[in-house]
């Protein structure tokens, strides 16, 4: 079983790239496989968030929009909603339930040609969070 693709952000700024097929929001832990087959366990509380992405090279020419795109049909339900970390980087997404009730939780990027698909957010890392009216 090959796993998701994930960019692990943590909080003490390091960044770990791997697969992974456990990741739980639920569970304290999850499993990280490298491209050089090593395994390591990553405590959640650890994470700033983790991003699951399509290519672990990313675009980095690409310039993520923060606002929506007309037609998006992600856009049904949820709620868009800018959240600020720690160490000052932003993210606009789409959310299901806001505010989260859960100390982690999912978002989907704004941006539907971002190379993340979705990232699972630290609510510990996060210093400001708030919906973006559209």
């Amino acid at each position: 079983m090959q796993g998701h693709l994930i960019v692990a952000h943590f909080i003490d700024g390091r960044v770990q790239k791997g697969t992974s097929t456990d990741v739980d929001p639920k569970r304290p832990n999850c499993h990280l496989t490298t491209a050089s087959g090593e395994k390591l366990e990553v405590s959640l509380a650890s994470v700033k968030a983790l991003f699951f992405v399509k290519s672990a090279t990313g675009r980095p020419e690409h310039q993520e929009a923060k606002a929506q795109s007309a037609g998006d049909s992600r856009l049904l339900g949820t709620k868009r909603v800018r959240v600020v970390f720690g160490d000052k980087e932003e993210i606009v997404g789409l959310m299901n339930r806001y505010p989260p009730i859960t100390p982690f939780f999912f978002m989907l990027p704004i941006d539907p040609q971002s190379n993340n698909i979705r990232i699972l957010v630290n609510r510990a890392a996060v210093v400001e969070m708030r919906e973006v009216k559209a």
